[in-house]
C-alpha cells in the first residue's frame, strides 16, 4: 500500500486507524468476555441441577431398596428442560437417564443421546469434567461430577444445548460486523473534515504565499488557526518582512550605486568629447583635461572597489589573512596617513593614550577600517577642529574610539549612518573638497571588517561638538569566518 502524500490523507488515515484499533479491540474483547460468561452460567445452571439431583438421591435412597432404584427414581422425578441428565456406574454402564419432556425435545433426543451417553462414558469416574461435544450438528455443555452412594462411585452427568447461546453469540457477532465498519467509516468522514478544517489556514497561507512575488512584497500571510499554525505564519511574516527589507535595500543599493557610477562615467565622457572636440590646444589644456578624467577615474575606481569588496564580504568570497599584529601600531601609522589630508581641513588629528594590543587578524583590512573611520572624522570635523583617537582594553575587548567635533548625527537618522550609499547632507557638500570618494560606503564596510574580525562598530554618542564611533575587537584574537 502506497502512503498518501496528502497531509489531509494521511491526517485522516491515523485519525481512522487509532479509531479503529481500539474498536476493534474492544469488541473482540467484549465478546471474549461476553461469551466466557453465557459457558460459565450455563456450567452453573447444569451444576446447580445436579446438585439438586445428587441431593434428591440421597433422600430417595431412604424410601427405596437399593442405590440403583433411588437413582432411577430421582432422575424420572426430576426433570430439567434441555437437560439430559445420565447416571452411570464405575463400569460405565448407564443405570438411568432423562426421558424428552417434549414431542420435540423427543427428536432431539434420540438423534444426540447415543453420542452423549457415549462420550460421558469414556471419561473417569473419578473427575469432575466441563466439556463440549458435537452432535447431530448441534454443540452440547456436558458436566460431569462423580456420586458416592453407599460405598459405591457413581456419575452424574449433565448435558444441555449450546443452539440458544451460539445463536445469541452470532447475532453478537453479526452486530459487530455492522456496526464496526460503519463507526470506521463514520471515523474517516468525521477525520476527513477535521483534517480539512483544521488545515484551512494552511491552504489559506499557500493561497496567500503562492501569490506572493517580488512585485507585492508587502502582502503577508493571514495569521489563524491554533497555535502551531499561528507561530508559522507569524515566522513566515518575519521572513517576508526581511526579504522586503532586503529586496528595498538593494533596490536602494542599485540606484545609489547606479547613481555615483554616473557621475565620474557622465565627467569622464564629457571631458573626453570637449576634448575631442577642438583638433588644436595647448599642452596645458590636455593636461588639464587628462588631470579631471583622472580624478574621475579615481573616484569611480574607489567606487568600484569598495563595491567588490562589499560583494565578495556579502558572499563569504573575501579573504582575509590570520598573522600577528599590533593593534597599537595600526592606530599609528592610521593617524600619520591621514595628517596631510586634516590639514589641508585645517584639522588637528590628536592620538590619546594607546595600549599594547597584540591580535590575529587582517592588517590591510583593518588599517582600512580605521583609515575610513578618520576620513569620515575630518570630513565632519569643521575648520580649526579636532579629531582624536585613542584605544584601551576593558573586560577582555580592546576599544578604539574615534572622535571628532562636527556638528553631530541627528537623532532620526543615527540608525541609518552605517547602511551603503547613505550619507548627510554636510557630507555630500563636502565631498569634493577632501578628495574622497564621499559615496557613504566607508562606515559601511568599516562594519562589515569589524565583524569579519568578531568585533562591532557602533555610534557611541553623538551631539553638537562631539560624535564617537566605536570599535571593539577580542582582545583574545578575532579569527572568524569571512
Amino acid at each position: 500500500m502506497r502512503w498518501p502524500s496528502s497531509l489531509r490523507a494521511r491526517l485522516t488515515l491515523w485519525y481512522t486507524v487509532l479509531l479503529a484499533l481500539p474498536t476493534i479491540a474492544f469488541a473482540i474483547a467484549s465478546y471474549v468476555v461476553f461469551s466466557r460468561a453465557l459457558f460459565a452460567r450455563t456450567d452453573r445452571f447444569i451444576g446447580d441441577a445436579l446438585t439438586a439431583i445428587s441431593r434428591e438421591v440421597v433422600a430417595e435412597r431412604r424410601a427405596t431398596t437399593s442405590p440403583d432404584q433411588a437413582i432411577r427414581t430421582t432422575v424420572d422425578e426430576v426433570r430439567f428442560r434441555d437437560l439430559l441428565i445420565v447416571v452411570t456406574d464405575a463400569d460405565g454402564k448407564v443405570i438411568a437417564m432423562t426421558g424428552p419432556v417434549s414431542e420435540a425435545d423427543e427428536a432431539r433426543t434420540r438423534v444426540a443421546d447415543e453420542r452423549i451417553v457415549s462420550a460421558i462414558t469414556q471419561h473417569p469416574r473419578a473427575e469432575f469434567l466441563v466439556s463440549t461435544i458435537t452432535s447431530g450438528g448441534d454443540r452440547y455443555r456436558v458436566v460431569e461430577r462423580p456420586l458416592d452412594l453407599e460405598g459405591r462411585r457413581f456419575a452424574l452427568a449433565g448435558s444441555y444445548s449450546l443452539r440458544d447461546l451460539y445463536s445469541v453469540l452470532e447475532r453478537i457477532r453479526g452486530i459487530f460486523v455492522v456496526a464496526i465498519p460503519l463507526l470506521i467509516v463514520f471515523a474517516a468522514t468525521g477525520g476527513s473534515f477535521l483534517s480539512k478544517r483544521s488545515l484551512e489556514p494552511v491552504s489559506s497561507m499557500t493561497a496567500r504565499a503562492s501569490a506572493i512575488s517580488a512585485s507585492n512584497l508587502h502582502e503577508r500571510l493571514p495569521v489563524s488557526g491554533g497555535a502551531e499554525l499561528v507561530g508559522l505564519a507569524q515566522m513566515v511574516n518575519a521572513l517576508l518582512d526581511r526579504l522586503e527589507e532586503s529586496f528595498a535595500q538593494q533596490r536602494r543599493f542599485m540606484a545609489d550605486a547606479s547613481h555615483e557610477l554616473r557621475t565620474p562615467a557622465a565627467i569622464l565622457r564629457t571631458e573626453s568629447d570637449v576634448t575631442l572636440s577642438r583638433e588644436h590646444r595647448s599642452e596645458a589644456e590636455y593636461r588639464a583635461s587628462a588631470t579631471i578624467m583622472r580624478d574621475a577615474a579615481k573616484r569611480l575606481s574607489r567606487i568600484v572597489d569598495d563595491l567588490f569588496l562589499l560583494a565578495r564580504a556579502d558572499s563569504g568570497h573575501l579573504a582575509k589573512r590570520d598573522e600577528s599584529i599590533y593593534l597599537e601600531e595600526l592606530v599609528h601609522d592610521v593617524a600619520r596617513a591621514v595628517r596631510p589630508v586634516a590639514d589641508q581641513r585645517s584639522v588637528r588629528v590628536e592620538l590619546r593614550e594607546v595600549v599594547e594590543a597584540p591580535f590575529r587578524g587582517d592588517s590591510d583590512l583593518l588599517g582600512r577600517l580605521l583609515l575610513n573611520l578618520l576620513d569620515n572624522a575630518i570630513k565632519h570635523s569643521p575648520e580649526g577642529g579636532a579629531v582624536e583617537i585613542g584605544m584601551a582594553r576593558d573586560n577582555g575587548r580592546y576599544e578604539i574610539a574615534v572622535v571628532d567635533t562636527g556638528a553631530g548625527i541627528p537623532p532620526e537618522v543615527r540608525d541609518r549612518i552605517f547602511e551603503r550609499f547613505f550619507r548627510l547632507d554636510s557630507a555630500q557638500s563636502a565631498s569634493g573638497k577632501n578628495g574622497a570618494s564621499g559615496a557613504g560606503l566607508g562606515l559601511a564596510i568599516a562594519r562589515r571588517i569589524a565583524e569579519m574580525h568578531g568585533g562591532q562598530l557602533e555610534l557611541a554618542e553623538s551631539r553638537p561638538g562631539r560624535t564617537e564611533l566605536r570599535l571593539t575587537l577580542p582582545a583574545g584574537g578575532g579569527v572568524v569566518s569571512s
